[in-house]
């Protein structure tokens, strides 16, 4: 038999060296293009919007941080915080109703839901704001007799603050209800019934089986709901709640610099904003972890992440 093997590969033991590939990048020029387009109109309306004279920007500097401003920004906050605390603890009760097997107790969820979900916020912060006109006083008692265990009257007990709380966490409620009910809706049944078969109660299950692994559906919506209820807070302008909208609506009515004044307005909630997001993006990988993508990260996360990639393949080329 007359052997074919090369002297190379007899030399190497009679194995072939196959060449190395090259890989070459997909070249996206279009993406590149469409980048630099981007980039150069955002440049340009950043230096128009600098060189207006009609923003008075003078005007802006003085009223950025004054202290009228950071009074209605300690209003905002709180409302915000404590609207959000209300809705999620009374929509997580909602939610629970309307799981349950009981006609009543679902009938009254679904009634509450339907009630404030299908009215504008608007409506319902100027309805709490003037129930003066629709009750003198707030009585607490027994029904259909004369005996009342607290009376006081409804303007001094719902005060512009007070109302825009229950306004904002009512509604709040009827929309945490349903992103609570999606989010246990999404474990599976099985972990219930498990749950059950040790011994478990059904409150116990839910508090400590179910709900835990529905907080992997519930934190994205939820945290847009914060950030939502942060924005929706300038509503209660309507009502003088002495928020940050409230505040900026005084100055400008006196000034009138209206143009002005909503730059502050719109710096200091793209501020509050961008901090929100901080701990919602935490959250979102924290009860994320094992199934995080890419989508998860940042986008700062993800544009460093590819330039290291990108320059890890460099340095690997260069050695080799």
């Amino acid at each position: 038999m007359i052997d074919t093997t090369s002297p190379a590969a007899r030399a190497t033991g009679g194995a072939t060296s196959t060449p190395e590939l090259e890989i070459v990048p997909v070249r996206n020029h279009g993406r590149w293009i469409a980048a630099v387009a981007s980039l150069l109109a955002l440049v340009g309306l950043i230096g128009s919007l600098a060189k207006n004279d009609n923003l008075r920007w003078d005007v802006v500097g003085d009223y950025l941080f004054a202290d009228l401003i950071f009074d209605g920004l300690a209003t905002t906050l709180w409302l915000t915080a404590a609207a959000m605390v209300l809705g999620l603890a009374l929509g997580t009760l909602i939610a629970v109703m309307r799981l349950s097997s009981s006609p009543v107790l679902y009938g009254l969820a679904n009634a509450f839901v339907w009630v404030f979900r299908g009215t504008p916020l608007l409506v319902q912060i100027i309805f709490w704001g003037y129930a003066a006109a629709l009750y003198k006083y707030v009585k607490i008692g027994i029904p259909f007799t004369d005996v009342t265990f607290f009376q006081a009257e409804t303007n001094a007990l719902l005060t512009p603050a007070i109302a825009a709380l229950l306004a904002l966490g009512l509604n709040e409620a009827a929309y945490a209800s349903e992103i609570v009910r999606a989010g246990i809706q999404s474990v599976d049944p099985g972990q219930a019934e498990a749950a059950h078969s040790l011994g478990m109660r059904p409150a116990l299950t839910m508090r400590r089986i179910v709900l835990p692994q529905a907080m992997r559906v519930i934190i994205p919506p939820m945290g847009n709901e914060t950030i939502n209820m942060l924005k929706m807070t300038a509503l209660v302008s309507v009502i003088s709640a002495h928020d940050l909208m409230s505040n900026i609506q005084d100055v400008y009515a006196q000034n009138y610099q209206v143009i002005p004044m909503l730059v502050v307005a719109s710096i200091w909630y793209l501020a509050l904003v961008t901090l929100l997001g901080v701990p919602q993006a935490w959250l979102e990988r924290r009860y994320g972890r094992g199934t995080t993508r890419a989508g998860h990260a940042s986008p700062f996360r993800r544009l460093l992440g590819g330039t290291t990639e990108r320059l890890g393949k460099k340095n690997k080329e260069r050695n080799r």
